[in-house]
C-alpha cells in the first residue's frame, strides 16, 4: 500500500471546507485515482459498526483496486477515534493498532447539507438530521461514477460495492458492459451502440448474440476483455 500523505488523518480528523475532492486533501494529498466516500449516521450504533467494520475487512481490496476510502458522520474527531477501537474489535482484530482510513467529523452538517446527504426521518436527541448511508465513488477524473443512498434501517454490502467498482474500472477502460449479477471474469456486453462490423474487429475473442423472438440482434455477448 502507498504511504499516506497525512497519518493525523487516521482515523479521524475534522471536515476541511470545500466540496467532495477536497475531502480527500487532507489526508492523502490529492485525489489521483478512484475515491469513496460513505456516511454513516451515528458512531457506536449496531448497524454502522458492522458497516464499517466490513469496510476495514475489505480494505486491501480497495486498495488493490488503488481507491482511497474515506468515511464520514456528523461525530466528532475524538468519538471517531475512540469508536474505531470498537470496529477493530468487532472484527477481532485488536492486535491492529490502526484503522485503515479516515472518518471525517462534520460536525456541524457543512458538507452533509452541501452533499445532500441528511436523512430527515432520522435525528439526534437535538432534532436534527442525522447523515443517511450515501456511498460517493469518484473515478480518477474526478467526476462522480456512482451514488448510492441507503436508509439508516438497511446496512450497506460493501462485497456489492466492490463489485460495482470492478465494473466502473473495466468500463472505463474498455468499450463493454456488464449485466445483471456479473462478476470479475464473467462474459460482458457490447453496447447497443457498436455496430456489427465495428464489433467483429473490437472484440477478437468473438460476439455471441442471442436469438430473440423480436428478431433483434441487441443481446450480444463477448469474453470479459
Amino acid at each position: 500500500m502507498k504511504p499516506r500523505h497525512n497519518n493525523s488523518c487516521f482515523p479521524a480528523c475534522d471536515a476541511p471546507h470545500g466540496d467532495l475532492l477536497t475531502l480527500f486533501t487532507e489526508p492523502y494529498g490529492s485525489l489521483t485515482s478512484w475515491g469513496i466516500l460513505f456516511s454513516h449516521p451515528r458512531d457506536y450504533t449496531p448497524v454502522c459498526t458492522t458497516e464499517l467494520g466490513r469496510a476495514a475487512a475489505l480494505s486491501p481490496q480497495f486498495a488493490e483496486r488503488n481507491v482511497k476510502m474515506m468515511g464520514l458522520s456528523i461525530d466528532s474527531v475524538e468519538e471517531h477515534r475512540g469508536w474505531s477501537k470498537d470496529i477493530l474489535a468487532y472484527n477481532n482484530d485488536e492486535t491492529v493498532s490502526e484503522f485503515p482510513f479516515p472518518i471525517i467529523a462534520d460536525a456541524n452538517r457543512e458538507l452533509a447539507v452541501k452533499l445532500g446527504m441528511l436523512d430527515p426521518n432520522e435525528r439526534d436527541q437535538s432534532g436534527m438530521p442525522l447523515t443517511a448511508r450515501c456511498v460517493f465513488v469518484i473515478g480518477p477524473d474526478k467526476k462522480l461514477k456512482l451514488s448510492l443512498l441507503y436508509p439508516a434501517t438497511t446496512g450497506r454490502n460493501f462485497d456489492e460495492i466492490l463489485r460495482v467498482i470492478d465494473s466502473l474500472q473495466l468500463t472505463a477502460s474498455q468499450r463493454v458492459a456488464t449485466p445483471v449479477n456479473w462478476k470479475p471474469g464473467d462474459r460482458v456486453m457490447v453496447p447497443p451502440s457498436i455496430p456489427e462490423e465495428e464489433a467483429k474487429s473490437l472484440y477478437p475473442a468473438g460476439v455471441y448474440t442471442k436469438e430473440l423472438p423480436s428478431g433483434k440482434k441487441y443481446l450480444r455477448y463477448t469474453p470479459q476483455p
